[in-house]
């Protein structure tokens, strides 16, 4: 892969070529990217929708706007120090192409702003949920409709993959979603791969996919507008763009550390036994004598978790400065924080996250809410579109598709209006989806 294919600022439905050297240097079309991902709505719901503790009333935890507010800096400061190695190491992208290291950071936190933007309410456990109406619940009817790359595309419905559609699909006559810089959806995309095979390598990429088939044909042109390289033979699948290895890292940063804290502030973590585990992270960067004058609990945390990121920060650019040619080859299989020299403290900080936060009785009782709050809102839905197509849609079929709205296609198939009704669900807020669900169970 080239750099210079890499920093591609062709959007979609534009079709002469962009060039570096004639854009606004007051308004660069990646700063535009991430201007118009703030103002969506899309980015917008991410406000009530919490990152740890679903439908949680305690104002101090974080939600998915904030955690990605979060990302997107720690992102930018990942990208501005690669791209300054990189301008560096390969001059000719400054002198000939005109990028600045600061363009690797603009997308790098543009990318890191959307990266949760598709997550459905209740986060991960969401998903799950969806998913499993499709594999094990009603929806499993609709199998025999579907091709087996639709089918899996529900039933194991991937928020990254969501993304993807929101950032990118023309609707309401607005032409490629939020016509966002190639460069910035290649760095968005960390699993560039369809939704079969699943897993068919341990690498990174295949963890999870990146595209359902309804956005396949747009997907391939990005990836192959900025150069990057096929792989697994007949399926479609791309190595990552190298910028989406920077947005990873970003992620994991926060929710490390992030994460942790707001255990902390539950909780569910006790004090001390938290600021060992920070203070083995950054024990080698600490200022004793500062840390000692802190007498307040809270100050103390503040100072660990803000040195704990700005270590973490510089380990992961090394590590991709370091691994820029098999980055580029696509060769570089691991996320990049699996190469550090913290993992051992990485790891001890995340088991005791899983063990006290995210297995906590609290979470997991709003989870097993999100499963039957989510099951009943496609259930009633799902079934509203079947009846439409079999043309025995009832008033109350009629009343509940009005709830999706603005989609007006008398004849679509089964993949498209199963995918309509994930699609809106997704887009709803934590609370959203409770209101819904109480006037669908008949409460006003």
């Amino acid at each position: 892969m080239q750099w210079e294919r890499l920093l591609s600022l062709q959007k979609q439905g534009v079709k002469n070529k962009r060039l570096r050297t004639e854009e606004n240097e007051t308004r660069l079309g990646f700063e535009v990217d991430y201007d118009r991902i703030i103002f969506s709505s899309a980015f917008r719901s991410l406000q009530d929708k919490t990152q740890v503790i679903p439908l949680s009333k305690t104002s101090f935890v974080h939600t998915r706007l904030t955690h990605s507010l979060e990302v997107s800096v720690v992102g930018r400061s990942l990208g501005r120090t690669v791209g300054k190695a990189i301008i560096e190491k390969h001059p000719h992208l400054s002198k000939i192409h005109g990028h600045h290291f600061n363009d690797f950071g603009a997308i790098v936190a543009a990318a890191a702003l959307a990266h949760d933007i598709g997550n459905p309410p209740f986060g991960h456990s969401g998903e799950k949920a969806m998913g499993s109406y499709f594999l094990n619940g009603e929806g499993k009817r609709f199998k025999d409709n579907l091709t087996e790359k639709e089918y899996q595309d529900l039933v194991d419905f991937e928020g990254n993959a969501n993304g993807f559609k929101i950032l990118t699909e023309t609707r309401n006559g607005v032409e490629g979603g939020l016509r966002l810089s190639y460069a910035t959806l290649g760095a968005f995309m960390k699993y560039p791969k369809e939704s079969l095979p699943k897993k068919p390598t341990a690498h990174v990429a295949d963890k999870k996919f990146g595209f359902f088939q309804s956005e396949k044909e747009f997907f391939e042109e990005v990836a192959t507008n900025l150069g990057m390289l096929k792989r697994n033979g007949n399926s479609l699948s791309f190595s990552r763009h190298p910028l989406a290895y920077l947005v990873e890292a970003a992620d994991d940063i926060c929710y490390t550390i992030i994460d942790f804290e707001d255990g902390i502030n539950l909780g569910l973590i006790e004090e001390e036994f938290a600021l060992e585990y920070l203070i083995n992270l950054v024990k080698e960067n600490i200022n004793t004598s500062k840390y000692q004058e802190l007498k307040h609990t809270a100050d103390r945390l503040a100072y660990l978790r803000s040195l704990a990121i700005s270590t973490l920060i510089q380990e992961a650019a090394s590590i991709f400065i370091e691994n820029e040619e098999s980055i580029l080859k696509g060769e570089f299989s691991v996320p990049l924080l699996s190469k550090s020299k913290y993992t051992a403290q990485i790891d001890d900080i995340i088991k005791l996250s899983v063990a006290k936060i995210y297995q906590s009785k609290e979470v997991l009782e709003k989870e097993i809410a999100g499963y039957t709050i989510l099951n009943t809102l496609l259930h009633a839905i799902t079934t509203a579109f079947e009846n439409k197509q079999n043309s025995s849609e009832t008033h109350y079929d009629k009343l509940v598709l009005k709830l999706v709205g603005n989609f007006n296609k008398d004849e679509i198939s089964v993949y498209d209006y199963l995918m309509e009704s994930c699609f809106y669900i997704s887009k709803l807020t934590d609370g959203n989806a409770l209101q819904i669900f109480h006037k669908i169970k008949g409460s006003l």
